[in-house]
């Protein structure tokens, strides 16, 4: 079956990891249309990784985003969403826009089986409404592997896979904090299903988050949680069950104080409709109804 599908990757000082998920890339049984490595201001060999790359395969296109016309200041990696402001670029250099019909948001740390493009972009054939999808993430931890755990409609940022309906119906992706939330709350209220593929595994080198810290990753959260649209309730209870799990206070301190922060400094929130329909899947989840957290 012929997948047309477009990979785009954003890579800041990837040098350790972007070997591997190059090598994991060019095994595939089901290769991309084209593959954009956006290069974003790295200070290590990222950008040579990537050039030779290029030079190897012609469906790899290099980008390097410098000090002029094509790259942003980057400022704070743990409110901003700096990767998918370079994603946007790489949005810019796709060689047949009118061709591709999936469009891929891929990290430069990760690993995956020669296969795993063709059964995720599977899965898509067997469901006209899945919109937005994409492997397991099973993450590297002292003595073995571990699957992270979120709620069944959400997939990591890490490895985004969108239908072109579902992308084009959403309005693309936004490069506010939260992003990765934001698109697939959007998705459902559109109709269209959004699911982490269990059975396909991809390895993320780095934890979600761990380029951060906690405090600033729960800084980060509570921000996003803010402009998404969360409810003040639903965030304290949020924060109430983070005292159980580490980072235990430092989280849930820094959750309620991100989303404080945002509030205070008035960051845009979603549209009215998104905001109510976030509000009533949180209110179902509080009351024990049906909502796309289970």
């Amino acid at each position: 079956m012929d997948f047309r599908y477009v990979v785009i990757t954003p890579a800041r000082n990837e040098g350790q990891y972007l070997p591997e998920t190059i090598r994991s890339m060019t095994a595939q049984t089901v290769r991309p249309m084209q593959w954009i490595l956006v290069n974003d201001g790295s200070t290590d060999i990222t950008g040579e990784l990537i050039d030779a790359a290029a030079e190897e395969y012609s469906w790899i296109t290099g980008l390097h985003l410098t000090a002029d016309g094509e790259s942003q200041q980057r400022g704070d990696r743990a409110i901003e969403a700096k990767e998918i402001v370079a994603f946007h670029r790489g949005l810019a250099h796709i060689r047949f826009p009118e061709c591709w019909e999936y469009i891929v948001k891929l990290d430069a740390d990760v690993g995956f089986e020669s296969g795993y493009f063709e059964e995720c972009l599977r899965e898509f054939e067997k469901d006209d409404l899945l919109g937005v999808a994409g492997g397991t993430i099973v993450t590297q931890v002292a003595g073995g592997f571990e699957v992270e755990k979120h709620p069944a409609f959400h997939v990591r940022g890490a490895t985004k896979i969108y239908r072109r309906s579902c992308w084009e119906a959403m309005g693309g992706i936004s490069t506010r904090p939260g992003w990765d939330t934001l698109d697939e709350v959007k998705a459902n209220q559109l109709g269209w299903k959004t699911r982490t593929l269990s059975g396909t595994e991809i390895l993320h080198f780095r934890p979600t988050g761990a380029g951060n810290g906690s405090w600033k990753n729960g800084l980060k959260n509570g921000m996003w949680s803010y402009e998404i649209g969360y409810h003040p309730l639903f965030l304290l209870l949020r924060a109430g069950r983070q005292l159980f799990h580490p980072p235990y206070l430092t989280g849930s301190v820094a959750l309620v104080t991100g989303y404080i922060r945002a509030a205070w400094q008035g960051l845009a929130r979603p549209d009215e409709d998104l905001a109510r329909y976030v509000w009533q899947q949180q209110w179902n989840r509080m009351t024990g109804k049906s909502t796309i957290w289970r």
